[in-house]
């Protein structure tokens, strides 16, 4: 379930562009690429895919003589190679279609994220938070000074303590 998620995170970037402009871009290029890859891995490496079962397929050959990269050795039949190819693409276009049915019951929440960032060019997590509950955003200098890295309030009942400084 949690590489599932990832993967639909990664299609989420083609599913806007289909969604909002019913158009496809090359931007979202690497993304599917990782995808794909993760996908791959899954079914692979990982025997996370039901139809393939708990297995690996491919030997991988390590030369790291002179910096060679890794190579994979085919230890599988063509057939093999199909039913692999087959549940990579069906574990993606399920992805996909996740993310697009996230992104159509959450469009209004897309509309208004695309709109903030495109005044502000980037968001802090509580204008995230404000946006998504539908509520106004302050630009980036008006926010709480009292919060912690994540933006939440900072702890205002701390007892003072002797100073981490040495005197």
């Amino acid at each position: 379930e949690y590489f599932e998620g990832e993967i639909a995170i990664l299609m989420g970037g083609r599913c806007a562009e289909k969604l909002v402009l019913n158009t496809e871009t090359t931007g979202a290029a690497h993304d599917i690429e990782v995808a794909t890859d993760q996908a791959r891995k899954m079914v692979t490496e990982w025997g996370m895919s039901p139809v393939m079962g708990p297995l690996t397929f491919g030997k991988k050959e390590e030369q790291i003589f002179l910096g060679r990269e890794i190579a994979q050795h085919r230890d599988y039949s063509e057939d093999t190679a199909i039913r692999i190819d087959k549940e990579v693409k069906r574990i993606v276009e399920e992805c996909y279609e996740r993310a697009r049915k996230t992104l159509e019951e959450n469009r209004e929440a897309l509309v208004r994220l695309a709109e903030a960032l495109l005044e502000y060019e980037t968001l802090d997590s509580w204008q995230i938070e404000a946006i998504m509950k539908g509520e106004p955003i302050k630009p980036r200098e008006s926010a709480p000074r009292d919060t912690d890295s994540q933006g939440q309030p900072a702890a205002k009942d701390k007892a003072p303590g002797p100073s981490p400084l040495p005197q």
